[in-house]
C-alpha cells in the first residue's frame, strides 16, 4: 500500500472519530431545515440540517419545504452525524433515514438551497444545480429569493419600521 493510501485512510479515521452520532424518533419539524429528535432516553434534541438553507416559512415554498422534510422523515427514526452546534445551541447534523442523506434529498428535489457560506460539499452544489436545470421544486420560480436574502431583507425593513416609530414618536 503507498503512503498515499495510507495518509489518506489516517485522516478518513481522524474525520470519523470527531464525528458523533444520534440516533432518535422525529417528534417534530419546524421548517425545511430545522426538527427535532427524541432519544431513548427521552432527550430532546433540536437538529439544523448541514449544508442547506431551506425557504422560511412566510416564503414562497416555505410550507412546501417543510412538507418534503415531513414526508420523509416525521415519526420516523433516525440518525443524525454531526460534529458542531449553531450559536443558538441547536446540533449542526446530517439526517440519515434508510441510508438516505435527507439533506441532500431536500436540494435534489428543489425545497432548499445548497448553502453555500457554511459549505463547500460537492454533491450539494451538483444536487441543487441538477434541481434548477430540472424546475424542480421552487426552481419552479423564476427569481426565487435566496433565505438568506429574504431573512436580511426581513431585519433591515424591522429596522426602517423601529427608526420610524421612534421618528413619530419624539415628533408626539
Amino acid at each position: 500500500m503507498d503512503i498515499r493510501k495510507i495518509t489518506s485512510l489516517i485522516f478518513l479515521g481522524l474525520i470519523t472519530c470527531n464525528a458523533e452520532n444520534l440516533a432518535g424518533k422525529v417528534i417534530s419539524i419546524n421548517d425545511g431545515d430545522t426538527l427535532s429528535v427524541l432519544t431513548k432516553d427521552n432527550t430532546q434534541y433540536k437538529i439544523r440540517l448541514n449544508h442547506i438553507d431551506a425557504p422560511e416559512s412566510k416564503q414562497s415554498f416555505g410550507s412546501k419545504s417543510k412538507q418534503n422534510l415531513s414526508n420523509y422523515v416525521f415519526g420516523k427514526n433516525i440518525i443524525v452525524d454531526y460534529k458542531n452546534k449553531d450559536r443558538y445551541g441547536r446540533i449542526l447534523g446530517t439526517i440519515i433515514y434508510q441510508g438516505n442523506n435527507i439533506n441532500l434529498m431536500q436540494v435534489k428535489d428543489g425545497f432548499a438551497w445548497h448553502y453555500k457560506q457554511y459549505s463547500n460539499a460537492k454533491e450539494y452544489i451538483l444536487a441543487e444545480q441538477e434541481a434548477r436545470k430540472l424546475k424542480k421544486g421552487l426552481w419552479t420560480e423564476n427569481n426565487p429569493i435566496e433565505p438568506w436574502a429574504f431573512r436580511k431583507e426581513k431585519r433591515q425593513w424591522n429596522v426602517f419600521l423601529v427608526l420610524i416609530a421612534e421618528k413619530s414618536y419624539t415628533e408626539i
